[in-house]
C-alpha cells in the first residue's frame, strides 16, 4: 500500500493533544505550529478523518519548496507527482494565503499553482486541452511562509468539528473538536460522574459522551476524500467496521449538562437525539448556584460566559463566585473552567491547580484546572 506525508491542521494550543491522538492510531507523528505531520499508508487518511476529535482538518502533503519568483514557484510546482492524488477528471480549485514572503499576492500565486497543475495532469494523463474538472473535488491549497510554499489537498471537505449533530446553536457555540479537547485534557473516565453547568448547546457534554463509548467522532459526516479513486472503497469498509468494532455502547455513563437558558437546554437535547445520544446524558434547566452534587468523586467542565461585553462582567464574576462556593463543599471533585476573564481564579475563590493557554477562535483564553483530593480509586 503506498504511503502519503499527512498533516492534521490543528488550534493553537492544542497541537499536543492532537498528537496523541495520532500515535494512539498507531502512526509516529512530529509537531509543528498548528499541525502534526506524519508519513502513513493511505488507509490511514478515511482512519484519521473518522477517528480525529481534536484535529481541524486533515491534508495531504504533495510538496514544499523555496520560491521567491513567479517562476520558481511554476516550474516547482509542476514538478510535483500531481497525478499520483488527482483524477483525470478531478475537479482542483486552489486556496492559498501568504506570510512575510516575497510572493504577497494570493490571487496571482492560486492562479500560477492552477496553470501549474493543470500543465502537469495534461501531460502524465495525455491531454491536449484543457482538464474536464466534472469529477470528485481536490481542493488545493499554496500556503506561503517566508518563502517556502508548501501545496496541500484537502480530504476532508468540510471542517472536522462539523459531526453532523449539531442541528441548533447559541450565539457563540463551542466548537466540537475544542469541546472534546476540554474533555480529553482531563483525566476523566466513562466510570465517574461529568457535568457541564454551562452547557448552552450541549457540545461538551455530547463530545464526553462519544469519548466515553468510544464512538468514532467522523461518523455521522461525509468526507471530500470519499469519491477519490486513490482510495479504494475496501480501505473505507475496514474504516467503518473498525469504528463499529470499537464502539462501546454498552458503556455506563452518568453525564449532566445544565444552563441557565430554557432555550439552550432544549437545543442541547435535540442535539444529543441527533448524535444518537438522546438517553446517556441529562439535561436541566438550572443556574449554577442551584447545582447539586450527590457523588463523592466526579469531574466538572464548563465554559462559562467571559464577560467581555461592558456590563457583562458583573454578571460573569458573579456566576464564577457562585461556582467556587457550590465546588468549595466538593474538595473531591476535579474542575476546568474555560474562559478569558482574566481575574477567574479571584472570583472564583481558589488558585488554579495548573492552566493551559487555548485559543478559543481567536479568542486567548485560559483553561483554569483544579485537580480533585481525593484518589479515583474509590468507588462513586
Amino acid at each position: 500500500m503506498p504511503y502519503v506525508t499527512l498533516i492534521a491542521t490543528a488550534a493553537m494550543g492544542l497541537e499536543s493533544v492532537v498528537a496523541n491522538e495520532v500515535k494512539q492510531l498507531g502512526y509516529d507523528c512530529n509537531v509543528e505550529n498548528g499541525k502534526v505531520v506524519f508519513e502513513a499508508p493511505v488507509s490511514a487518511i478515511p482512519r484519521c478523518n473518522l477517528w480525529l476529535r481534536t484535529a481541524d482538518r486533515l491534508r495531504i502533503l504533495v510538496g514544499t519548496f523555496k520560491a521567491t519568483t513567479f517562476d520558481e514557484l511554476f516550474e516547482s510546482t509542476k514538478a510535483l507527482p500531481w497525478e499520483n492524488f488527482i483524477a483525470e477528471d478531478g475537479q482542483f480549485p486552489v486556496s492559498g494565503k501568504s506570510v512575510d514572503s516575497t510572493l504577497y499576492s494570493v490571487p496571482d500565486c492560486q492562479a500560477i499553482v492552477k496553470k501549474a497543475t493543470a500543465e502537469r495532469l495534461k501531460l502524465k494523463y495525455g491531454l491536449a486541452f484543457k482538464m474536464p474538472e466534472n469529477g470528485a473535488l481536490y481542493k488545493v491549497e499554496v500556503a506561503l511562509r517566508k518563502d517556502i510554499a508548501t501545496l496541500t489537498i484537502d480530504t476532508s471537505g468540510a471542517g472536522l468539528h462539523k459531526r453532523g449533530y449539531r442541528i441548533g446553536q447559541g450565539d457563540a457555540p463551542l466548537k466540537e473538536t475544542m469541546a472534546a479537547a476540554l474533555v480529553m485534557l482531563t483525566n476523566w473516565k466513562p466510570d465517574y460522574p461529568l457535568i457541564d453547568p454551562f452547557c448552552g448547546s450541549g457540545t461538551i457534554a455530547i463530545e464526553a459522551a462519544m469519548i466515553g463509548q468510544n464512538i468514532a467522532p467522523g461518523f455521522n459526516r461525509e468526507f471530500a476524500c470519499e469519491e477519490w479513486s486513490l482510495i479504494k472503497n475496501k480501505l473505507w469498509d475496514e474504516a467503518f467496521e473498525e469504528v463499529e468494532d470499537l464502539a462501546n455502547y454498552d458503556q455506563d455513563l452518568n453525564i449532566i449538562g445544565s444552563d441557565i437558558a430554557h432555550n439552550m437546554v432544549k437545543i442541547a437535547n435535540e442535539n444529543a437525539i441527533e448524535a444518537g445520544l438522546g438517553d446517556l446524558i441529562n439535561w436541566k434547566q438550572m443556574q449554577v448556584k442551584d447545582l447539586s452534587i450527590h457523588s463523592e468523586n466526579g469531574y466538572l467542565i464548563g465554559n462559562p460566559p467571559y464577560g467581555q461585553r461592558i456590563g457583562d462582567r458583573e454578571d460573569a464574576a458573579k456566576i464564577y463566585k457562585d461556582l467556587g462556593s457550590v465546588m468549595k463543599g466538593h474538595p473531591s471533585w476535579s474542575v476546568y473552567i474555560l474562559t478569558a476573564f482574566e481575574n477567574f481564579e479571584k472570583q472564583y475563590g481558589q488558585k488554579a491547580t495548573k492552566k493551559r493557554k487555548l485559543f478559543n477562535g481567536f479568542i486567548r483564553t485560559d483553561y483554569y484546572q483544579y485537580f480533585g483530593r481525593k484518589t479515583f480509586d474509590e468507588n462513586v
